[in-house]
């Protein structure tokens, strides 16, 4: 066993106060809420309830030597009067267990429900889901977003590791209250019951007195060190465990949402392969993490069952010699198990508490790079206010940027300098090659590319159409609202909007619930994402290759309809496409070029007018 240094020991203490202090920020924050009554009320429940059942303990810790030495006497009229006062005491306990459970599980799913919820809102607000999903950050790209190392599968952090946190952290602070409390109320019974042990050494007379205390100190401190040094491993593996697990549930709902374009592919072997190789991580990891808790049952087990014979071993000569009766040394016994099992209390939790400690650092870690997130926010809001207040770029209902520059999340240099501008009445084109940068300079102008200078202006009246526009599963007017609840919109303007999008056969299907993702086609996406436009008539219109699955007598008519609908409504629209018959409906064109490589820019972005190809 290697004993630390003085630094050693310095690190880990400092190690341990920071894990304190994260701890603490994690858990304060719900008893601070607004349910802290309520959370505070049920805390203090648990705490009475707890500390009433080691008073029964007691209680039953002394019926033990009353009933017992009635037994030895063959006091038969005590013998039945203990029996009696055991009815009422039992009943107590088991009064108290029983609300101690339902309280400790109604503060744990109030502090998981107000958890989950205040992470939900963190996660799903200033698009801190978006940015944790553009890759797992490095270099540039990372500092840009002053996070730490991406936090994996944060669905599994908010749905599971809240749940674990909540659950562990109440039933293991419990414990530990159960275990000092139980320690300081049995301390002094064992103390005052074992009396002194004298011995002879090199002629001098020695007395020991507590003696089956200090034996019960020693036997587990050193059961506690011997503990921590074999189940330490399990922190990290858990940790791990955590990790394969929601990498291989995650890999299988990506198979179930493109199951169409994989069944095409004939992808089933490669897929396949994708799970059996998580799946073989998850069980490599759970295989080295069974056989460390294996050697720490062997342990605890041996430990345990020592423990109960060894107060009887020590106290024997006393109970022989007749220095005490039977009743005393069951009571003996009972104190020295209770003072053990509080002095045991790591050997018994040490697989739960590397669990916690596991969760725990995957949910600091999740909180850390939200708050990074949150804070970058904003600043870039502050500053954007700041600057738009100082020199509005243009009228409130026209396009612009001005020196805009666009990175990758690699650190590389995508666009710089731009500064365009498009009004009321305008339409434009977006082209130039696959990877130059059309969509990312969408997002830039939404407000959501993190990795972006410059100043931009969005027109209050717009919506934008993604490549892969996304519909929830569920009735499909929900998903040709969304995000508005469908209820705002009558059952004629739904539709009259899917008739508008070329999409009359599902007018009738208004209250189906299916995976509409998987269910309709490309082309059918694309017309029920125009349909949403035109339900919801914004004055500006981003659409990003919104036509690029339909056939071209399609792709005219709903260009004549949305330009004709912002027309009306003195808009514009703005579209990225590489089919050539998009310039027909386009005014303007906004063309990227690839520079030369070696510089420090990949692309550049240059106006001129389309080439009318209808």
């Amino acid at each position: 066993m290697n004993v630390p240094s003085p630094a050693g020991f310095l690190a880990k203490f400092s190690a341990f106060r920071l894990f304190g202090a994260r701890v603490w920020a994690l858990s304060a924050p719900y008893f601070k809420s607004e349910d802290k009554w309520k959370a505070r009320g049920l805390l203090l429940a648990i705490v009475v309830l707890n500390l009433g059942a080691v008073y029964m303990l007691v209680l039953l810790n002394e019926w033990n030597r009353v009933f017992y030495d009635a037994l030895q006497n063959k006091d038969a009229a005590v013998f039945w009067t203990q029996l009696g006062r055991f009815t009422y005491l039992a009943f107590a306990f088991i009064l108290i267990a029983v609300y101690r459970f339902y309280l400790t599980q109604l503060l744990e799913v109030r502090w998981r429900a107000w958890m989950t919820t205040h992470y939900l809102k963190r996660w799903l607000a200033d698009h801190a889901f978006y940015k944790l999903e553009l890759g797992r950050f490095t270099g540039a790209a990372k500092d840009a977003l002053n996070t730490k190392d991406n936090p994996d599968n944060p669905d599994q952090r908010i749905q599971e590791d809240i749940n674990l946190f909540t659950s562990y952290s109440i039933s293991l602070s419990m414990g530990l209250l159960n275990a000092v409390v139980t320690l300081l109320s049995f301390v002094g019974i064992l103390w005052s019951l074992s009396g002194a042990f004298a011995f002879t050494l090199g002629g001098t007379s020695y007395s020991i007195p507590g003696f089956m205390v200090w034996m019960a100190v020693l036997y587990c401190t050193l059961g506690s060190v011997l503990t921590h040094y074999i189940g330490r491993p399990q922190i990290r593996l858990n940790f791990l465990q955590q990790r394969y697990e929601a990498d291989f549930r995650h890999h299988m709902v990506r198979v179930r949402e493109y199951s169409e374009a994989i069944a095409l592919d004939k992808g089933e072997t490669v897929e396949r392969a994708h799970l059996d190789t998580r799946f073989s991580a998850v069980l490599a990891n759970y295989l080295l993490l069974i056989k460390k808790q294996k050697n720490l049952v062997w342990f605890t087990n041996f430990f345990g069952q020592a423990a109960v014979v060894f107060p009887f071993v020590v106290a024997a000569p006393r109970f022989f010699s007749g220095a005490i009766q039977l009743g005393e040394l069951m009571q003996i016994a009972s104190a020295f198990g209770r003072v053990q099992d509080s002095l045991s209390w790591l050997v018994d939790n040490y697989s739960s508490l590397a669990a916690w400690r596991a969760t725990t650092d995957r949910l600091t870690s999740f909180e850390d790079n939200i708050a990074a997130m949150t804070q970058q926010g904003r600043a870039q809001l502050a500053t954007n206010l700041v600057a738009n207040e100082a020199a509005p770029l243009a009228a409130a209902d026209t396009l612009a940027a001005r020196d805009l520059t666009l990175a990758l999340p690699s650190g590389a240099t995508l666009l710089s300098g731009v500064s365009v501008q498009a009004g009321p009445g305008e339409s434009v084109l977006i082209k130039g090659p696959s990877g130059s940068g059309k969509s990312t300079l969408f997002r830039a102008l939404a407000g959501i590319w993190p990795f972006s200078r410059g100043q931009t202006q969005l027109p209050h009246d717009a919506m934008f159409i993604p490549q892969r526009p996304y519909f929830p599963d569920g009735a499909l007017r929900d998903a040709l609202a969304y995000p508005q609840p469908a209820a705002q919109y009558s059952d004629d303007a739904l539709k009259q909007a899917l008739a508008d999008a070329l999409l009359p056969q599902l007018a009738s299907r208004l209250d189906d619930k299916d995976a509409w993702t998987q269910k309709l086609s490309g082309g059918e996406q694309q017309r029920l994402a125009i349909a949403r436009v035109l339900l919801k008539k914004p004055a500006w219109i981003f659409a990003d290759e919104a036509t690029s699955a339909l056939d071209e007598a399609a792709e005219k008519t709903l260009y004549e309809k949305l330009l004709a609908h912002v027309k009306a409504l003195h808009g514009g629209i703005v579209s990225i496409a590489h089919r050539p018959t998009a310039a027909a409906f386009h005014s303007r064109l906004w063309e990227l070029e690839k520079l030369p490589p070696g510089g420090p820019v990949l692309y550049r972005l240059h106006e001129s007018r389309p080439q009318q190809t209808l």
